[in-house]
């Protein structure tokens, strides 16, 4: 079946970094688009980027978009997430997550069939 292990989250001051990972494995990684979601205490989960099967395309939230960069390896059946000027509301559980259909990207998170377990990003200020 398929799996997706997430590491890197932890705790960092406001304006730091941290680099996410997500590694794959079950299905052929290279055919499907992933994607990285978060969920703030209270909050609904919402979709932070994703990335096309082949790496060539990528799309944003907003509220990310120039801090946040999402890469992947599909030799290392790896995705990441590199967050640089984190900011406190930036702080939740980071899910990756890989889409149901082949060649196919979106951010809607129900088009996504596999999920990690999460991993916690916690932003002081």
């Amino acid at each position: 079946q398929v799996q997706l292990v997430e590491s890197g989250g932890g705790l960092v001051q406001a304006g730091g970094s941290l680099r996410l990972s997500c590694a794959a494995s079950g299905r052929t990684f290279s055919k499907y688009a992933m994607g990285w979601f978060r969920q703030a205490p209270g909050k609904e989960r919402e979709f932070v980027a994703v990335i096309s099967w082949s790496g060539g395309t990528t799309y944003y939230a907003d509220s990310v978009k120039g801090r946040f960069t999402i890469s992947r390896d599909n030799a290392k059946n790896t995705v990441y997430l590199q967050m640089n000027s984190l900011k406190p509301e930036d702080a939740a559980v980071y899910y990756c997550a890989g889409h149901g259909r082949l060649y196919t990207s979106s951010w809607r998170a129900v088009d996504y069939d596999y999920w990690g377990q999460g991993t916690q990003v916690t932003v002081s200020s």
